[in-house]
């Protein structure tokens, strides 16, 4: 008897052990049922299949669930729409252990205070996947907030182009979010593309980013990666703000207007191996003091800025507010009418152990054969501060006067003030290191670049 009462109690220890996964369901669901209640009536571990078709109204998940889309036979896409209707989330999730998967979500919400998105969750929660779902509507995409081990995944999210950038949400907003994985998605024409507040640990990779206001941006958030991301046609390419110990690496911006990469109060991080090219203030847009920046850093410092290059545009790299105590090495500044702007007397020296940075327009040397110039480059001098101080004096440039006072600084150095130094300049462009994520690119996201490049460069062909 007691050997028959061990069994049977050993038996109910095992089946309370048993996986939640061992007794979950699939649930089917038309269009003809109702979805709020197939998805109520769904028990943890469950798997809610939505079929192709339209379902009208605004969902909540409150149970530890998979929610999926049937795929359309004939074009391959998410089938299943979930349409808002133009009002609030179009679906909450109120759980932790979710996924949500390969559906079209439209129509939500633009109330931007009441952050409302095509999928949302504030909740405190853990194991969120969202992934392979097509969204488009006005307010924010996917809002995640106080949640941790989360991935966003393959997304496509396409805001409304119609209204004022300031009006409409961001494609992905991460708020004290710990240990996400962002990767894959295509972002366009919302505010910004990624949104980052106060959130760590996270990684940022291979997204596509196009027509929006800021491609990614960083506020508050520490020890996170933003690695072989694309942003092409923004205003700007990559705002990082107010954080520290960031991973910026093997990034891309295209075609911006106001700066490649700004950095505002960033420290203690390292910047390598981006590609910044083409940034240039509409002509529409230009007023004195407005210009492109390859490079804005701002009241930023005890970074590395290794192995980039900026390509082409109005100022390379423009460093202000205290911007000092940073490596900077082994950098590419190739056709920029202005390479550097540096707006203080403190002397600085750009190269790390015999390795300066490319200037296409280093006019010394090398005469020993070692890859490195034979003088040092000092890509500024008093007549361009005096320049940036008094910008009315530009016309003066090219007069008598200022040739000599040029020729003077470069006869009595003494005279000179201080500023960027790269005493090892390079002769030829670094070569950039893309890092190995960047080979996992979606064939997506190559198509994506290749048609932006082309399209860039056909436009700068018929100027």
């Amino acid at each position: 008897m007691a050997k028959h009462a061990f069994t049977v109690l050993t038996s109910f220890i095992l089946f309370l052990c048993l996986p939640l996964a061992v007794f979950a369901k699939n649930i089917y669901v038309t269009s003809d049922d109702n979805l709020q209640a197939s998805l109520d009536l769904a028990d943890d571990g469950d798997v809610v299949v939505i079929a192709a078709g339209e379902y009208i109204g605004n969902f909540t998940v409150d149970h530890s669930i998979t929610v999926t889309g049937e795929m359309d036979s004939v074009t391959g896409e998410a089938g299943a729409v979930i349409n808002a209707n133009g009002e609030g989330h179009a679906i909450e999730l109120r759980n932790s252990n979710i996924t949500i998967q390969n559906l079209t979500i439209i129509n939500w919400g633009r109330d931007l205070t009441e952050q409302n998105s095509g999928i949302y969750t504030d909740k405190k929660s853990t194991n969120i996947t969202i992934q392979e779902n097509n969204l488009s509507g006005d307010g924010f995409g996917i809002w995640i907030q106080r949640s941790q081990d989360v991935v966003v995944k393959n997304n496509t999210i396409k805001g409304n182009a119609t209204l004022r950038a300031s009006d409409r949400g961001n494609g992905i907003q991460l708020s004290m979010v710990q240990k996400a994985l962002v990767v894959g998605n295509t972002v366009s024409e919302t505010r910004d593309g990624l949104y980052v507040i106060s959130s760590q640990d996270n990684e940022l990779r291979n997204n596509t980013l196009h027509d929006l206001r800021f491609g990614v941006h960083y506020m508050y958030s520490h020890n996170n990666k933003v690695l072989n991301n694309f942003s092409y046609n923004n205003r700007v390419g990559y705002a990082l703000m107010s954080s520290r110990q960031l991973v910026v690496s093997g990034n891309r911006s295209l075609n911006t207007e106001n700066y490649g990469f700004l950095l505002n109060f960033i420290t203690f991080s390292e910047i390598s191996n981006n590609h910044i090219k083409d940034v240039w203030t509409k002509p529409e847009n230009k007023v004195l003091g407005r210009d492109g920046k390859g490079l804005f850093i701002y009241n930023s410092g005890y970074n590395t800025i290794k192995y980039n290059t900026v390509d082409t545009a109005e100022i390379g790299i423009h460093l202000t507010a205290g911007s000092e105590h940073s490596k900077v090495y082994g950098n590419n500044f190739i056709n920029n009418p202005v390479q550097v702007k540096y707006v203080s007397n403190k002397r600085q020296e750009w190269s790390v152990d015999g390795v300066g940075n490319y200037w296409s327009n280093y006019l010394g040397w090398d005469l020993d054969g070692d890859g490195k110039g034979d003088t040092a480059f000092e890509p500024n001098d008093g007549i361009d501060k005096m320049v940036w101080q008094y910008p009315e004096a530009k016309v003066l440039l090219d007069s008598p006067a200022v040739l000599l006072l040029r020729w003077v600084q470069n006869q009595f150095p003494i005279l000179k003030p201080g500023g960027v130094k790269d005493s090892y300049p390079l002769m030829t462009p670094s070569r950039i290191v893309t890092t190995p994520d960047s080979e996992s690119m979606t064939a997506n996201n190559h198509i994506l670049i290749n048609n932006a490049l082309t399209k860039n460069s056909e436009a700068t062909d018929s100027l």
